[in-house]
């Protein structure tokens, strides 16, 4: 079954959106078992991507929640399309009814669609926008949740009030900090209670890359990759820790029950 991560924020505009296409883009691909992961919009407020990419929603992510409804839904890659930085992704369209009721139902699916069945591998990566209650939703069915915020006090103010509706997650959250930070990461860390911590440095060329303003495709690894996506590589890097962790206590649990 596929890992799911969840990129989230409590407050604002942080840059979820632009989070998930560079945790995309930098993903690593060295492991036997990895191939590129797919970004899914599953923001109940509506997608950005098409509209900022002057693409169609179709096929997309009301062409995923159809899916939910039959009994064998196909591939989560039926729905994806391929965005011109070489990451796949499955578009919503911007109206927040329309989306609200796709996540709903890919929810009620339990996240049977997004998470696939045994013989499905690899990574999908959920762009859920706002949230205010991590134990509902498909954010619920996340493996790991990516917070991200703004490097400001008022930001990670924020992060701290909400640290009791992250205390659901059990340690299955990292926090995402967006911008120039007064702050090192280990402080940071201590202060909101959150173990891992990465701090995303602001990179005007590639955020715009990633936005659809500049057209290309980003260097994920190698000579001359960007900061961005060097500290979207270290990101992903936490995000695969956790998970793994996360695999292993569950694989344990199975095992006491037996």
């Amino acid at each position: 079954m596929r890992r799911m991560i969840a990129c989230a924020s409590v407050k604002g505009a942080p840059g979820a959106t632009t989070t998930a296409l560079a945790l995309a883009v930098a993903w690593p691909d060295v492991a036997v078992d990895e191939v590129r992961p797919v970004v899914v919009e599953a923001d109940v407020a509506g997608g950005d991507v098409a509209a900022r990419m002057s693409r169609s929603h179709a096929p997309g992510l009301l062409d995923l929640a159809a899916a939910a409804r039959r009994s064998h839904p196909g591939s989560v890659l039926g729905a994806a399309q391929e965005l011109p930085f070489g990451v796949r992704a499955v578009l919503a369209p911007s109206g927040a009814r329309q989306c609200r009721e796709a996540v709903r139902l890919l929810a009620t699916d339990g996240g049977r669609v997004l998470r696939g069945g045994e013989e499905d591998f690899g990574t999908v990566v959920l762009d859920v926008g706002r949230v205010g209650d991590f134990t509902e939703g498909v954010v619920a069915f996340a493996d790991v949740v990516v917070l991200v915020t703004r490097a400001g006090v008022d930001g990670l103010a924020h992060v701290f009030a909400c640290r009791e509706a992250l205390a659901a997650r059990e340690g299955r959250v990292v926090l995402a900090v967006v911008g120039p930070c007064p702050f090192p990461a280990d402080e940071i860390a201590e202060v909101v209670g959150i173990d891992r911590v990465v701090v995303l440095p602001w990179a005007p060329r590639s955020a715009a890359a990633l936005g659809g303003v500049q057209p290309g495709r980003l260097r994920g690894s190698g000579w001359r990759r960007s900061a961005l996506l060097a500290a979207a590589g270290e990101l992903a890097a936490a995000v695969r820790l956790v998970a793994s962790e996360r695999a292993e206590a569950r694989a344990g649990a199975e095992v006491g029950v037996r």
